[in-house]
């Protein structure tokens, strides 16, 4: 552990610059540059709202506002970016990295810095949009906003941990790429964001604490809507299995980076 701190700290010019350089990369010749990454997850909550809100509005118990669906989606499209966005590109990290793997010899944990300070810095821009977005509605978010970093945290290392087991193996199995897509989109539904789990039925409801992505969900949903405290044993539990993935893949990464590298 103490070896990669130190590399991550001997390399963090490097990293800070390949953040700097993949958001000039990303909105080159782009008018509203970072904004799209807050009008996306934006326009993809309007469009549920719309949709859906006459449909569930009326089943949000204890939110005292018309607009209480649509502040119930931001919460949980604020977790889905985050997570989304580390395991889709974790999956790819490898491959996409191919050459400099192949001729630099570095920590390769600064990598994983990378992704992670991009999609940080993604999120915190969806968050503060929508603080001010929770303002116009007439929601204000309290106290329990500094339980956030502690719920971000977690879903980092859950993010992290299934996305370099599935780069690990997307080296070997390039087929892994592109089923990633299609099970996000399945957990996705399979998680609380557009609904509530009290509308499922209740033989149904009980599978969904199978589910880690629904805890984490729960927490954001619980801390910027509810103003309530998140469940922080079932936090803490998440946070263990997350390490625990997270240690197979690291495990699978040192074993396999030889024939990671010819296979790139």
């Amino acid at each position: 552990m103490m070896a990669l701190l130190s590399g991550a700290w001997r390399y963090r010019y490097f990293v800070i610059s390949s953040i700097s350089n993949e958001f000039k990369v990303r909105f080159v010749r782009s008018r509203l540059g970072a904004m799209w990454m807050v009008l996306h997850p934006l326009a993809q909550v309007a469009i549920f709202a719309f949709i859906l809100s006459a449909v569930l509005s009326a089943k949000l118990p204890g939110i005292d506002n018309k607009y209480a669906y649509s502040i119930y989606l931001m919460a949980g499209m604020l977790f889905w970016s985050l997570f989304s966005e580390v395991v889709s590109r974790c999956t790819t990290l490898f491959v996409d990295n191919g050459n400099l793997l192949k001729k630099m010899q570095f920590p390769k944990v600064t990598l994983l810095l990378v992704v992670a300070g991009t999609s940080l810095v993604s999120n915190l821009l969806l968050f503060l949009a929508m603080m001010a977005i929770f303002q116009l509605l007439g929601h204000a978010s309290g106290v329990m906003l500094f339980w956030l970093p502690v719920t971000v945290f977690v879903t980092l290392l859950l993010a992290f941990g299934v996305g370099l087991l599935l780069g690990v193996v997307n080296v070997f199995v390039r087929d892994v790429a592109q089923v990633v897509p299609v099970m996000l989109q399945l957990f996705f539904w399979f998680t609380p964001i557009v609904y509530m789990v009290e509308i499922i039925p209740r033989q149904y409801a009980s599978w969904f604490a199978l589910n880690p992505m629904y805890h984490l969900v729960s927490a954001y949903q619980n801390i910027l809507l509810f103003n309530r405290t998140p469940d922080v044993g079932a936090l803490g539990v998440i946070a263990l299995i997350s390490l625990f993935v997270l240690a197979l893949a690291t495990f699978m990464f040192h074993k396999a980076k030889e024939e990671m590298v010819d296979m790139l």
